[in-house]
């Protein structure tokens, strides 16, 4: 497939899990950042099969809704952080520890407890499966080094940097793999930065770049304020924490704009990134119509120009069903193609 010039279109990473593999009820409780029990309905021996196929179902549903950049739609994962963390040296996966998350709830983490090391592949075969199942450019995705720390219990190094440069080499050495497995993308999530900006101006452009450290293929780096259907209320109406990703080595900065209608005035501030605007309002369980995503491309256009504007989702869409998914995705293509045509 010969992507667009302009207005490519995306995913941000994640696609609903089917019923018959994941129990969406108790997934439904909670974005996990240690390992979820009773998630999967098919037994052990069967599962990574099971999980493939899945894989396959997602791809094809991004195919055939004409996106242009697929993922495997996170299908293997319990959430979009846990799979790589708790498989680190150092985290002690058995006996989670407590902190304090961004709603004041106390939720249950991997405790590190050793020095963090990848010490062997953990999404090297999803990204190998992905590339052997679809000729599209392929994107996969990784927590980011800021968010691993902040959704941690540290118990070993005592020094809020250490740990994040920790996990930050943690994730090259996992980028590194996905890139001579043929990813065309690799994105890290980074959600907390947020969380913590006064830490985040301290370490995040560092720590990002540390993770990216000899990474050749296209790089983004993802921002939201969570997932519409785990995030109570109104979402801000504005980053706390933005304008320095400009000075991080990440082609792409990739935020979520339909649901919390931001200023986006704000993307000036990362120049000369590509932005990938977030044109599908995941809160709403109504299918955009393709007028109603193409207008959201136009006003992204106010303030980037077309060559480094890609459309997508606000955030992941596991959470969603898995017909309104698709035919958000589907409006989404169509939504690029009126504007593009537009641009001639």
């Amino acid at each position: 497939m010969t992507i667009p010039r302009l207005l490519p279109t995306t995913v941000v990473g994640s696609y609903p899990q089917p019923e018959w593999l994941a129990n969406r009820v108790v997934l439904s409780k909670l974005v996990p950042r240690v390992r979820l029990e009773g998630l999967w309905r098919v037994p052990e021996p069967y599962l990574e099969q099971a999980q493939d196929d899945a894989t396959v179902v997602a791809i094809r549903d991004m195919e055939r809704a004409g996106i242009d950049i697929v993922t495997d739609g996170e299908i293997r994962r319990e959430s979009y952080s846990n799979r790589f963390a708790t498989a680190l040296d150092g985290v002690d996966a058995e006996n989670p520890g407590e902190i304090v998350n961004r709603a004041g709830s106390r939720t249950l983490v991997p405790r590190v407890v050793g020095a963090i090391r990848r010490t062997r592949p953990v999404e090297v075969r999803d990204m190998q499966f992905l590339r052997a199942n679809t000729d599209r450019p392929a994107k996969i995705t990784l927590p980011g080094p800021f968010t691993l720390s902040q959704q941690a219990k540290d118990e070993f190094y005592g020094d809020e940097e250490a740990l994040i440069m920790a996990f930050a080499a943690a994730v090259n050495a996992e980028a590194r793999d996905l890139q001579a497995a043929g990813a065309d993308v690799i994105q890290l999530d980074e959600p907390w930065l947020r969380n913590d900006p006064a830490a985040a101006g301290r370490y995040a452009v560092k720590a990002i770049n540390r993770a990216l450290e000899g990474i050749t293929v296209s790089t983004a780096v993802h921002l939201c304020f969570g997932y519409a259907a785990v995030v109570a209320g109104e979402k801000p109406a504005g980053y706390s924490f933005l304008a320095p990703l400009a000075d991080t080595t990440a082609e792409q900065i990739s935020i979520e704009s339909a649901q919390p209608k931001i200023d986006l005035g704000v993307l000036r501030d990362l120049a000369p990134k590509k932005i990938m605007l977030g044109v599908l309002d995941l809160g709403d369980p109504a299918i955009e119509t393709a007028e109603a995503v193409a207008e959201r491309i136009r006003r992204g256009l106010e303030h980037v120009p077309a060559e480094r504007l890609i459309p997508a989702p606000d955030c992941g869409m596991k959470y969603l069903p898995r017909a309104v998914a698709f035919g958000k995705l589907k409006a989404l293509a169509e939504g690029a193609a009126i504007v593009r045509r537009e641009l001639g």
